[in-house]
């Protein structure tokens, strides 16, 4: 895949951390475990760096997530960061002002309901399906995913 693009001023912020390389790992480690061996992390600047194994591209597209929705990161490399081949076509949106999820399944599905499918798909990005902000970036999955 290579270079991922994030907004740097928008994204979690890492509070009372000195080490922001560290600390995205404990989080990777905390929310993917086992399904990620050989993790390493790196920050340069505003770029993370991952390297690893993952069981499956979902959990590699969702750690690319995770890291890259951290506030001051601008770019994660995924190089080093290895996966099977995906089963299904994901598409990756930035969240704008004034979208929700029901709203973004209504223009990628043309149907609202499905903002569900949006929401399973992020879970480990999005943690209510209420609390999206501007310049998060998530997966948006084929409809019959």
């Amino acid at each position: 895949m290579g270079w991922f693009d994030f907004v740097k001023n928008a994204g979690a912020k890492i509070l009372g951390h000195e080490n922001k390389a560290e600390k995205i790992e404990e989080i990777l480690q905390k929310e993917f475990g086992d399904h990620i061996s050989q993790l390493k992390v790196q920050v340069e600047d505003e770029t993370v760096f991952l390297t690893g194994v993952c069981d499956s591209a979902a959990t590699k597209e969702k750690a690319i997530l995770i890291a890259g929705n951290v506030e001051g990161v601008a770019k994660v490399n995924d190089d080093h960061f290895l996966a099977p081949e995906p089963k299904q076509q994901v598409t990756f949106y930035t969240v704008k002002s004034g979208d929700s999820l029901s709203k973004i399944a209504l223009h990628f599905y043309k149907k609202a309901s499905l903002y569900t499918k949006i929401f399973e798909a992020n879970r480990e990005v999005i943690k209510n399906p209420d609390l999206i902000y501007p310049g998060q970036k998530i997966r948006i999955p084929d409809v019959e995913a």
